[in-house]
């Protein structure tokens, strides 16, 4: 494989990058790589400074490097290998930046032995004293002699830059190689299973353009002839040989351009070798030699001076023959090896030299004509292949995303063809395939079975079955053809009928593979029993021979015992069933002697049988095991009802908590009771002090009533239940119920004293209730905590009405005014 694209490598257009392994490895290589190889920052190598660009936007150069790292690893290149490879690309760079100084009067060169130079030669591994002969002068070779000339500024910075350039490429070469190792390339392409990715130059055309640019443009003129027969001249021909009615599309051909350069003896690459061999030649010379023979060709266009133009399949170019003879001749090649070959780097030995210049007619051949040679045998492969093109389109000049400029990507479709291939696509035929392929994928999705089953008619009537127009699809000799779309809709039936075939295929398969597994789960289980009771027999005979082996005492005495309960049971069923002989012998003794009646025989003697015996003790023994099944449930009540009864105990427990809890609470109740008494007995008191005011010696006014206003003694826990209060009202104030029927204040104190009564009396019977809350007095959803909160509400409700009633008769009687009793009543009342 020969590459004029390592011209990248020393030459960059301006916002143009190099290589972007160079700025890779400087910035991602680690500490430890950037010491042995004295690696710099980017920009302080000329190769990689000179466009002015060493970033890209939104790009890591550093995490690209560590990722480049990774793949090298993951195509198996040892860790030494890739560490010269890394030295190689900084030889490059330091070579770059190596710089020399005129030394006599014919300004004759030599290289400086600066920072650079020590770098370049001690990552190449050779000597200085080399490296400097290698870039300082070049060797004639004189019969067997050699010469040494010296080289002027700009043939050493050339020479320089061709070491560069050959250096990168024979470590491209070396790569590939490699790559190619990893894969099995070779037995791939043996087996006819591999698949070939090739990245061609691309059409180039720029201000001046060099021998690179006319050797790239030859190869891209060679490939676009390869596409247009692919795409244009072949499918066609397959048109028109196959018997379909087909209307021939026209295209440029270009086979007169490819003439222009591979014709002989008047060629460009023919001429351009001639010229090269003659020693005085130059390129002024060559170039009017090609206006002389080659004026006459429509491709060729002669220029002023040392241009020419050529009239490519994608436009026009116009070449410069500045160098042309030089770079074809290419002189420098067996210096750069032998310097390479004396190197100690093994990758450098390894590398492609001898394989791409190496040999005697190898290295006497010109690089145009080597470069044709390559190109040829290339597509002398691609023939062989089934290709697919892709179509790389530049959308703007100005390399920014998301930009598309019409005119240059409408110039570029039309410079490589595209748009011929899309007139062909549209009116040809893109899915074609073969009669047997055909009838083979759809014939299956006829519904009829007498149709011819030659692949013709099955392929005719799968058309017409499925309404394809005459229009889309054409039959030839061997093939069937479709227009664009066509092909998806039998896809589609094709599809349904398979969904549904497999449907019915999984219902079947799942049913057999069912009965399938329930076969071999029940064999499984059969065997598993088997192993299982083997296992099982193994272990029991295991754990016996350990027993007997460790224990035989404990055996002994196990079987003494045995045998003694044996001979226990054994001995009582004897005395029973001797028992039972005993009771039978005296029945037949008591019949013999009794009194006979006459005529009555010995043989009428009632004598138990043996089988109602036996059937006797088979009774007592299911009444046995009657017995101490009963005694088992006996001995389960027994322990249920100890369960009960530890259970009842609880419940006595809490129900004596309850009661002395009840007993305080009645002490509090009863205690307020009497205060709500003493308060309502102070209360006609009064009353009987006012009327005796009023009627004298009725009533003593000396008496002191008891605190009735008080909240102390108001609060409720509970009352006495059952209780026999005195009726206080009843007893204590006879005269003020007789003597003041007719008074208004009386009759409302008496109001208030019947409503005591009567509410004392309901919270005497629901205090009663209370205590009468036993297991089975009362229902299972009654609370008795629940009902004595609520009978203390109830209490405090109507403790409070009843106190508000009080204090409005107060009012009332103050409102009387008695003097001094009026005085007395109220001192009453405040306490």
């Amino acid at each position: 494989m020969f590459s004029f694209d390592q011209s990248r490598v020393v030459q960059l257009a301006n916002g143009e990058r190099s290589y972007h392994i160079f700025y890779q490895l400087c910035a991602g290589a680690p500490s430890t790589l950037r010491d042995r190889l004295n690696l710099k920052m980017a920009s302080e190598y000329k190769y990689l400074n000179q466009s002015e660009c060493l970033v890209i936007d939104g790009v890591d150069d550093g995490m690209k490097f560590h990722k480049l790292v990774e793949a090298l690893d993951t195509v198996q290149i040892h860790k030494e290998d890739q560490e010269q490879a890394f030295a190689m690309l900084a030889a490059v760079l330091w070579l770059g930046n190596i710089s020399f100084q005129v030394i006599d009067n014919e300004n004759h060169v030599e290289a400086l032995a600066d920072e650079a130079f020590n770098s370049a030669a001690r990552l190449l591994n050779c000597s200085a004293q080399d490296l400097m002969l290698a870039l300082s002068s070049h060797k004639i070779q004189a019969g067997k002699d050699s010469i040494a000339k010296k080289l002027t500024m700009q043939q050493a910075i050339d020479r320089r830059d061709a070491l560069s350039k050959f250096i990168y490429a024979d470590l491209f070469e070396w790569l590939v190689v490699q790559i190619n190792k990893s894969f099995e390339v070779g037995e791939l392409m043996i087996t006819g299973r591999s698949i070939s990715i090739l990245d061609i130059y691309g059409f180039e055309s720029f201000k001046n353009n060099s021998f690179e640019q006319f050797c790239i443009n030859y190869a891209n003129e060679r490939l676009q002839q390869h596409f247009n027969r692919h795409l244009f001249k072949l499918e066609q021909q397959e048109y028109e040989e196959d018997g379909i009615d087909w209307t021939k599309v026209d295209f440029e051909d270009n086979q007169e351009c490819l003439n222009l350069f591979e014709k002989k003896p008047l060629g460009l690459l023919s001429l351009l070798d001639e010229e090269s061999n003659f020693p005085n030649a130059t390129d002024l010379t060559f170039a009017n030699k090609l206006k002389q023979y080659l004026n006459g060709n429509p491709c060729f266009k002669g220029e002023r001076g040392r241009a020419f133009g050529v009239c490519h399949y994608a436009g026009e170019v116009v070449y410069d023959t500045n160098g042309f003879l030089e770079k074809n001749r290419d002189p420098m090649h067996s210096d750069f090896i032998q310097l390479l070959s004396s190197c100690g780097c093994q990758l450098l030995k390894l590398a492609s030299p001898s394989s791409q210049f190496g040999g005697s007619e190898s290295s006497m051949q010109s690089v145009g004509t080597k470069f044709k040679s390559q190109l040829f045998k290339l597509m002398h492969q691609l023939e062989k292949t089934t290709p697919h093109f892709i179509r790389c389109i530049k959308p703007n000049a100005k390399q920014l995303p998301g930009q598309y400029e019409d005119d240059l990507v409408s110039k570029q479709l039309r410079c490589c063809g595209v748009l011929e291939v899309v007139r062909i696509s549209r009116s040809g035929y893109p899915t074609r395939m073969t009669h047997q392929e055909f009838a083979g994928r759809y014939g299956f999705l006829l519904p009829e079975t007498n149709v011819s089953q030659d692949p013709l008619s099955l392929s005719v009537a799968v058309l017409k079955n499925f309404n394809v127009l005459p229009e889309m699809y054409q039959v030839g000799y061997t093939k069937v053809y479709l227009r664009m779309g066509q092909i998806g809709t039998l896809e589609e039936q094709r599809k349904q009928f398979l969904q549904g075939i497999v449907g019915v295929q999984k219902y079947f398969r799942g049913g057999q593979a069912r009965h399938n597994f329930h076969e071999l789960k029940q064999g499984v289980m059969i065997l598993q029993s088997f192993v299982r009771g083997e296992n099982l027999r193994r272990k029991f005979n295991h754990i016996k021979k350990k027993c007997t082996a460790r224990a035989p005492i404990a055996m002994d005495e196990q079987l003494v015992a045995a045998v003694y309960l044996q001979s226990v049971i054994r001995g009582w069923l004897a005395r029973k069933h001797f028992n039972n002989m005993h009771k039978m012998k005296w029945l037949i003794h008591e019949n013999s002697n009794s009194k006979r009646k006459p005529g009555k025989k010995i043989s009428e003697v009632k004598v138990i049988p043996q089988e109602q015996i036996d059937i006797q003790t088979s009774i007592l023994a299911e009444l046995q095991k009657r017995v101490v099944k009963a005694e088992a449930t006996i001995g389960q009540k027994e322990e249920e009802n100890a369960a009960l009864q530890e259970q009842l105990q609880q419940y006595e427990k809490r129900w004596s908590d309850y009661e002395a809890k009840m007993k305080a609470m009645e002490e509090m109740w009863q205690m307020q009771m009497l205060s709500l008494q003493t308060s309502l007995a102070a209360a006609r008191k009064s009353l009987a002090a006012d009327n005796t005011a009023a009627q004298p010696g009725k009533l003593d006014s000396s008496t002191s009533p008891r605190d009735y206003d008080s909240e102390d003694n108001v609060s409720m826990e509970s009352r006495t239940p059952g209780g026999n209060t005195p009726n206080i009202f009843a007893n204590a104030f006879p005269d003020l119920r007789a003597g003041r029927e007719n008074n208004g204040s009386v009759n409302v104190v008496n109001t208030l004293a019947k409503e005591f009564e009567l509410q004392k009396q309901n919270f005497d019977d629901d205090a009663k209730a209370l205590v009468e809350v036993r297991a089975g007095q009362s229902a299972s959803n009654m609370n008795p905590d629940e009902e004595l909160r609520r009978l203390k509400l109830k209490f405090e409700t109507w403790k409070k009405d009843y106190k508000v009633r009080l204090r409005e008769t107060k009012a009332r009687l103050h409102k009387l005014g008695h003097g001094e009793v009026d005085r007395n009543r109220r001192k009453w009342w405040r306490r």
